[in-house]
């Protein structure tokens, strides 16, 4: 069973901290930090704990923010000795952000030294949310950063829609003045950063699809494969509904002609087994025809409804006339971010993101 979350801070991780700050200042109360980042630390969760080690450390580090940020910057590991890193350094993106609003450039400066040791994607945010201008203007500077963790930070720090991070409402609404941060790091050298960018476009395009779908119309035309498939996974979401101008940006325009006919191995499917199904697929059009296939599995919920989940199968060319069968198996097994229920569902297949056959089966649970 694999480990929880949660346990990534523990009562050695508050030890650690209380080393590394206590070692570079006598200003720093190590004693009463321990006592208070531990007490029932066992019963929190995991962003629980850190917040109780934040706020343990507000409660022990200078009132003063720049003597406090002086003692966590000399904590962080240099060339000749270690330092504060990993998990340690998420409670102190909480206090940076929480108590370092009021210094704005000497703390998007320490979140930026702390970044290699330990993403500040959750630190900068309350920046950006409390100015964005000014916080964008120094953000930007750093796409173009010797360290490829700094440059992330750039693109991942203003997602618009960060899991676990606070959200950026003002880039929900309008996420153009990210745009030249995006463009910057299109063709970043390291993959960690370009990972980080199709994911970011990915956030925009749930709430600006067309806008997404431009960017990506601007950017593709002579793309290196490195930034082709940037650009696709940016666009998985507009991929799987069909929006027009996403497919046609890679390739895939309006079907014409597409036969499809669906047959099903396994009408019935016991939790744990795998779904089976066949598809053949006639061009009966006078002009080869590129297709994405991907199949949508409507899952029954407990109330009695369904919902899709879409999966992608495969690309091709289709010849004119050209007829093609191809199989496929879909696991149907537990999984932690999914509960099943017994009873009807549905499969569906989509080409081009349009759906053209679709068949029922019946999902058993013992």
């Amino acid at each position: 069973m694999a480990e929880p979350l949660k346990n990534l801070l523990h009562a050695g991780v508050v030890l650690e901290i209380a080393t590394h700050l206590g070692r570079n200042s006598a200003a720093f109360d190590r004693e009463r930090f321990i006592a208070l980042a531990k007490h029932d630390l066992d019963s929190l969760e995991l962003m629980q704990r850190s917040r109780q080690i934040c706020d343990s450390l507000f409660q022990t580090l200078p009132e003063d923010f720049p003597a406090a940020a002086e003692i966590l910057e000399r904590a962080l590991p240099s060339d000749d000795a270690p330092g504060l890193s990993g998990w340690a350094l998420l409670p102190v993106n909480q206090f940076i952000a929480a108590c370092g609003l009021d210094d704005f450039e000497l703390s998007l400066a320490l979140l930026r030294r702390l970044t290699p040791h330990f993403t500040a994607e959750f630190g900068i945010r309350a920046f950006i949310h409390r100015d964005q201008q000014r916080a964008l203007a120094t953000i930007s500077g750093w796409t173009g950063d010797s360290n490829h963790h700094v440059r992330r930070l750039a693109s991942e720090g203003t997602r618009p829609r960060l899991p676990w991070a606070m959200r950026l409402p003002e880039l929900i609404r309008d996420p153009r003045p990210i745009l030249p941060i995006i463009a910057a790091l299109i063709d970043d050298p390291e993959d960690y950063v370009r990972r980080s960018v199709a994911n970011s476009l990915n956030d925009i395009a749930k709430n600006h699809p067309d806008l997404v779908a431009r960017f990506v119309a601007a950017h593709v035309d002579g793309a290196s494969p490195e930034r082709l498939r940037l650009l696709r996974h940016a666009c998985r979401t507009l991929l799987k509904q069909g929006h027009v101008e996403a497919l046609a940006n890679f390739g895939f325009g309006a079907l014409s002609g597409i036969d499809a006919s669906l047959t099903l191995g396994t009408p019935h499917v016991r939790l744990g087994e795998h779904l089976r199904f066949g598809l053949e697929i006639q061009n009966s059009s006078a002009a080869e025809q590129r297709v994405m296939i991907d199949y949508a599995v409507h899952h029954q919920k407990a109330n009695g409804m369904t919902s899709p989940k879409v999966f992608k199968w495969t690309t091709m060319t289709l010849g004119p006339g050209a007829p093609l069968e191809i199989e496929k198996r879909h696991p149907i097994r537990p999984i932690t971010t999914r509960r099943y229920y017994a009873g009807a569902h549905r499969l569906v297949i989509l080409i081009n993101g349009q759906p053209v056959a679709d068949a029922d089966f019946e999902l058993v649970i013992d």
